[in-house]
């Protein structure tokens, strides 16, 4: 050990003293950990010396076997670079924000009559405008719905203008809480203020948005406009109401987001509060495990990552803890950068701001808190587990399997992940069975569990994890077939079968040999059952999505001219088959590839020869 670190104390004390990222790799060569530094010589070397470190930087530190280092010109690109390699590489240590597309946002979409929407994804739309990412769903649409009663925006699928003065108004137009876009009454330019003023909400600027709609009332007033005039009047009053119901926490004028990081040797939790016109908008909480380094100097890099994921940055970022002044600054240059403006970071000291502070700390804790009560309760779980099993290793990481089929024709494996005990949604995974001729389970789970096998030497990304424990949605049979296959590929992971009984309830475990009941357990039948429903209903709605996308297709392709490539051009235009058939032949001509000829096959297709 001693010698180990003598020669990589050695290597470090010949970098230069220039900002640069460094990597730090274990004895097989995979990166573990992705630091930055505004002196290389003097960050690396740290870790290599005889000076006080924290246990999980110390577990980290006994691991690795070498290191790389990148040099920067500045410690910005330094910043820029480190985020872009704890991406590319995942490595074990590092916290780092989920993707993108775990996150929900809510999407104003371009175009004349612009619409506010929920959306997992973020695309170089056209005109498309992106808040958020918000905490959860449920304040997402309670925050379209309020948008869309107070302000009167319409919530139906209809696309406008084209759907203008086609069927008569909807309930919600008659109850006041729609324009009426779909009578015609509702111009553009008018539409475009009430977009204007939604925009302003979602940015936080509620005074701005009252602002408007008073400046719009009073202008509708003059014009005799009375139920316009009206509508705004309730809107505002709507929005005094949101304003009444949020905690104030600060002036009127308050505009800043407010970081808190609590961290020991069980955990780490980061909370963020977003604090627009004094009042607390949202929060969010970043968890990390026992592995990840979360420390004060990975807090730049967190926060750079953040807003990456974000439309806006506020005017003034607030830290609960301390970090160096130059990174200070260096993070205050990249912030200004993406804000195209100043934004002030800085932990305050005293007064009102240093309270505020550590209210979020305060609630990082008591998070971190019930996250132990949590993590305690799935790891006395996952031992009890290990011990019917006789694991030698605490099944941290379990993969399930299962086959889905309708005939033939749509065969689909599903791959669900637990991670310490908790469904890990962003490493789910689904295999198109493609070798399979036939209903053949124990041939399509031999194919997926080889292609998922084959990816185990991956660099980054979820197949790089190495499962502890492979569970599979049926008995011994597959539970042969699959452990027949890693004898051939040299591979070592325990394998068992979900058994179910007659009523297609979880009953028991099994291996090659025999049964292994779970029943007098309730925290392990919890989980296992848990386990076993989520990857049949995950498996299912694999295998549903690639019969509709099959069976959509294929209805188009019957069309006269239309193959896979202009079916599959409609379907992306119009979102849907629904809308393929209400288009017009107009419309249809907007498509990309579909000519006049196509447009008329599509519509007498659906519509007939109406003349």
């Amino acid at each position: 050990m001693e010698s180990r670190l003598e020669t990589l104390l050695e290597k470090a004390n010949t970098l230069p003293l220039s900002p640069g990222v460094y990597i730090m790799k274990d004895k097989a060569g995979k990166v573990i950990y992705v630091g930055k530094s505004k002196k290389l010589r003097n960050r690396v070397s740290q870790y290599f010396q005889n000076s006080e470190k924290n246990l999980k930087t110390m577990k980290m530190v006994s691991l690795v076997h070498d290191f790389d280092y990148f040099l920067c010109d500045t410690e910005i690109e330094a910043l820029t670079l480190e985020n872009r390699m704890i991406k590319q590489y995942s490595p074990k240590y590092n916290i780092k924000l989920k993707d993108s597309k775990s996150y929900p946002y809510i999407k104003v979409t371009g175009g004349e009559y612009p619409q506010i929407v929920y959306t997992r994804k973020r695309t170089a739309e056209r005109g498309a405008r992106y808040f958020g990412p918000y905490s959860g769903t449920g304040t997402v649409f309670s925050v379209i719905n309020l948008l869309q009663k107070s302000l009167g925006i319409p919530s139906c699928k209809r696309s406008f203008p084209r759907d203008i003065g086609k069927e008569r108004p909807c309930l919600y137009y008659q109850m006041g809480q729609c324009l009426g876009v779909c009578t015609g009454k509702v111009s553009p330019d008018e539409y475009a203020e009430t977009v204007k003023c939604a925009v302003n909400i979602l940015r936080g600027n509620t005074s701005a948005a009252k602002k408007e709609l008073g400046e719009q009332m009073m202008r509708y007033a003059e014009e005799e406009k009375f139920e316009v005039a009206a509508r705004c009047r309730d809107a505002i009053s709507a929005l005094e109401s949101l304003s009444e119901k949020q905690k104030v926490v600060a002036s009127p004028d308050a505009d800043k987001d407010v970081f808190a990081l609590y961290s020991d040797e069980s955990c780490s939790v980061i909370s963020v509060f977003n604090i627009r016109e004094g009042a607390v908008t949202d929060k969010n909480e970043f968890y990390f495990g026992a592995d990840k380094i979360a420390d004060e100097e990975a807090m730049p890099s967190f926060i750079g990552d953040y807003y990456l994921k974000r439309e806006y940055i506020p005017h003034e970022v607030l830290l609960d803890f301390a970090i160096d002044e130059e990174e200070a600054e260096m993070l205050t240059e990249y912030l200004g950068k993406m804000a195209g403006r100043k934004v002030d970071i800085r932990t305050p000291e005293r007064g009102d701001m240093r309270t505020l502070c550590r209210m979020v700390y305060a609630n990082a804790k008591d998070k971190a808190k019930l996250y132990k009560i949590n993590a305690e309760k799935d790891e006395s779980s996952l031992v009890l587990l290990a011990s019917l099993l006789s694991l030698e290793v605490l099944p941290e990481r379990i993969e399930a399997y299962d086959i889905s089929n309708i005939g033939s024709e749509h065969k689909t494996c599903g791959m669900v992940v637990a991670k310490e005990g908790k469904l890990r949604r962003s490493d789910y995974r689904s295999f198109t069975i493609k070798t399979v001729e036939g209903i053949d389970d124990y041939a399509s789970m031999r194919e997926a569990i080889k292609r998922r096998l084959e990816h185990l030497s991956d660099e980054s990304g979820s197949f790089s994890e190495y499962p502890d424990l492979i569970l599979l949605d049926g008995g011994k049979g597959h539970v042969s077939t699959v452990r027949a296959l890693m004898r051939e590929m040299g591979v070592e992971i325990p394998t068992f079968g979900m058994v179910k009984d007659d009523f297609h309830k979880t009953r028991a475990l099994c291996d090659e040999e025999r049964e292994i009941s779970i029943a007098r357990e309730q925290s392990v039948f919890s989980l296992i059952y848990r386990i076993q429903e989520e990857v049949h209903r995950y498996s299912v709605s694999r295998m549903d999505t690639a019969k509709r996308k099959t069976l959509t297709t294929s209805s188009l392709e019957k069309i006269d001219g239309i193959g896979k490539a202009k079916a599959k051009a409609l379907l992306t235009y119009f979102g849907g088959l629904s809308k393929v058939r209400e288009a017009t032949k107009e419309d249809l001509c907007a498509v990309g590839g579909i000519g006049e000829k196509d447009a008329e096959n599509i519509y007498r297709y659906f519509h007939g020869d109406e003349s």
